[in-house]
């Protein structure tokens, strides 16, 4: 995989559905497959990716609360007794800590709204040092551009300083969503971002400059601005997607625009694995065992497809073959080894086929069926 131009770490998590409830970790939850709340596995990974390629470099199980509370559960399955809950955001960051610990670059983190919409998890993340792209909700609420809090409250000497921006009647934040719908019009512009399956991939984007919120009024802080960037597809009443973001504030919009659709690379790694590689198929236990097999595999067939030469958006992960060509004496299985030259066959010239009339025509046999008397059986 070639990271010359850089790279991104690709958080996510995926559901594997199951029956019964001896399965380690499996309860009613969302499962991503499905769409809803159902009984399935789900397990949190990071996928490191560039332009050219992407593969997953950690991967671990999602523990409920029901199961990591249930010591019998816990060791008639085998759970080490050092394996205690935590939520998929904390999961996913251990799995960052872990990389960067092992010398891992620090490279843009690029999240869904399961993961963007909580401020400690982004707040983490710039703390390591981490530029990121997620994903969040409508109801996020942010300062505007050009509004700001009032600083906090005079310090009297006494107790903890005021931390908390004052806000007024007329000096509030507002949710994403009534953001984008008081931008004007041409605020946003079609930004083309990659080449897809059947066309090139486009939509309406704008990016404007904010500082988030803080959520409720008691635990508001004065954040950094950062980029919020919203996508609108030309029609719609609302807004399709937003997204909150670090990188530079000196980025191009198509730049911006395509770091945050880099995300489905991840997809694309599920979809190959449980389709062609067996990850979703696994009935038994050595749960991460299977899914380590089943990545290093996935990341064999990465190599070959780069090494061949295979575009980013090719279908398959599998590498293209070349047929070489038959040699000129080749001769088929089964084939006489010096078969004499057959004479052209010509369909208009075909002798009539003779028919004789005089023949005395033969009696044909006939199955009848024959008349049984029924005879009552009785004991």
């Amino acid at each position: 995989m070639d990271l010359s131009g850089g790279g991104f770490w690709i958080i996510d998590d995926t559901g594997f559905p199951k029956k019964g409830k001896h399965s380690v970790g499996v309860a009613r939850q969302y499962c991503g497959v499905l769409g809803k709340q159902d009984n399935c596995q789900v397990a949190v990974s990071i996928s490191l990716a560039s332009e050219q390629a992407s593969v997953p470099v950690a991967y671990r199980l999602y523990l409920p609360k029901e199961w990591a509370q249930d010591p019998e559960r816990r060791q008639k399955a085998g759970v080490p007794a050092d394996i205690g809950f935590a939520t998929k955001n904390e999961i996913a960051l251990q799995q960052l800590e872990t990389l960067l610990a092992e010398g891992a670059p620090r490279y843009c983190v690029l999240a869904d709204a399961g993961y963007g919409v909580d401020q400690a998890f982004r707040q983490r993340l710039t703390d390591l040092g981490l530029p990121y792209v997620v994903g969040i909700t409508s109801s996020v609420v942010v300062w505007p551009p050009g509004i700001e809090p009032l600083p906090p409250k005079h310090y009297s000497g006494k107790g903890r300083p005021p931390l908390v921006p004052r806000r007024t009647r007329l000096r509030q934040p507002v949710s994403v969503k009534d953001l984008a719908h008081a931008l004007p019009a041409n605020a946003f512009q079609t930004i083309s971002w990659r080449q897809g399956t059947n066309e090139t991939l486009s939509g309406r984007f704008a990016a404007v400059r904010v500082r988030h919120a803080g959520g409720n009024i008691g635990k508001a802080r004065l954040h950094p601005e950062q980029w919020l960037l919203i996508e609108w597809p030309a029609g719609d009443a609302d807004p399709l997607k937003y997204y909150l973001s670090t990188l530079p504030d000196d980025i191009a919009l198509n730049d911006l625009v395509a770091q945050a659709h880099m995300r489905w690379r991840i997809e694309r790694d599920y979809q190959d694995l449980k389709q062609e590689l067996g990850l979703g198929h696994y009935e038994g236990r050595g749960f991460h065992h299977h899914a380590a097999l089943s990545i290093a595999a996935y990341g064999f067939l990465v190599t070959e497809r780069i090494a061949a030469g295979k575009p980013a958006g090719a279908k398959k992960n599998f590498v293209v073959r070349q047929v070489p060509a038959l040699p000129a004496n080749y001769i088929p299985r089964g084939s006489p080894a010096r078969a004499a030259a057959r004479v052209r066959l010509n369909h208009h010239n075909l002798l009539p086929a003779q028919l004789s009339v005089d023949r005395t025509p033969r009696a044909t046999s006939l199955l009848r069926a024959t008349k049984r008397k029924a005879t009552l059986v009785t004991q």
